[in-house]
């Protein structure tokens, strides 16, 4: 049986008005705590802190968070309609494997909607434009010669994110936050390899002077090219951390467009 086969779904979320306060008393309270727990195990999966097939025991958040289980089991159900967390019956709840063929569709779809961000902004980027992605570049390059896998992160956020504010996208980023919860756990078990942050660093150079050269088509095509590289390692990543992938018997990992 798949993993994801145990998923539970997350109850929809009330609208809210904007403008309007949170409800007062024990059910704001709460939706404040679930919202902070969820946060905090969202990072740490993401981040791989929580390593997949690790399980997840809800006493231990609730005491660690200062809550009771009730913001735990609101938060883990969250997690879990992200793909994050898996609940089994008579099991328990574990962080969730990394789907293989969910991956790579992840990856197309990243692929489409940044080369987008990138066609724009090297249509209408200003001086000023070109100065802060240049400056979160380096930013990468002095974080790889540390060696900080968190900061070089953080800083290669910043610079797709600064790349679709730039076209007049940052819709579009948000678009892409919610599809590339698996990429970036991926990304995590890529990053230690020899070399890898370095062309990572080299690929945003080419996008950048792309920007640069107000060149829209180029910009398109380097973006893509990038987004393609996460696939290159993909193959030897699963075999490196076979615990921490589970595969689809249904979906093949068809070529990327």
């Amino acid at each position: 049986m798949r993993v994801s086969e145990a998923r539970q779904r997350s109850p929809a979320r009330p609208n809210r008005r904007r403008g309007v306060a949170a409800p007062s008393g024990d059910g704001g309270r709460r939706e404040s705590a679930s919202a902070t727990v969820y946060r905090a195990l969202r990072e740490e999966i993401i981040r791989l802190k929580r390593r997949p097939g690790e399980p997840i025991a809800e006493m231990e958040i609730a005491h660690r968070h200062g809550v009771s289980r009730t913001p735990v089991r609101e938060a883990l159900l969250r997690l879990a309609a992200e793909g994050l967390v898996d609940t089994i019956a008579k099991s328990g709840t574990f962080v969730a494997r990394i789907p293989a063929a969910e991956l790579h569709e992840a990856i197309v779809v990243r692929k489409a909607l940044e080369e987008v961000t990138a066609r724009a902004a090297a249509a209408s980027a200003r001086r000023s434009d070109v100065t802060n992605l240049r400056a979160l570049v380096e930013r990468q390059r002095e974080a790889a010669a540390r060696g900080d896998y968190f900061a070089f992160h953080r800083a290669d956020e910043a610079f797709h994110a600064m790349v679709a504010a730039v076209g007049g996208y940052p819709g579009i980023w948000s678009l892409v936050q919610k599809v590339k919860a698996q990429i970036d756990r991926y990304r995590r078990l890529t990053l230690p390899q020899p070399g890898r942050m370095t062309r990572a660093i080299k690929e945003h150079a080419t996008v950048l002077v792309a920007i640069e050269q107000h060149n829209p088509d180029r910009a398109a095509s380097a973006m893509g090219a990038h987004i393609n590289g996460l696939c290159v390692s993909m193959d030897d990543i699963r075999r490196l951390n076979p615990d921490f992938f589970y595969e689809d018997i249904h979906a093949g990992d068809g070529p990327l467009p």
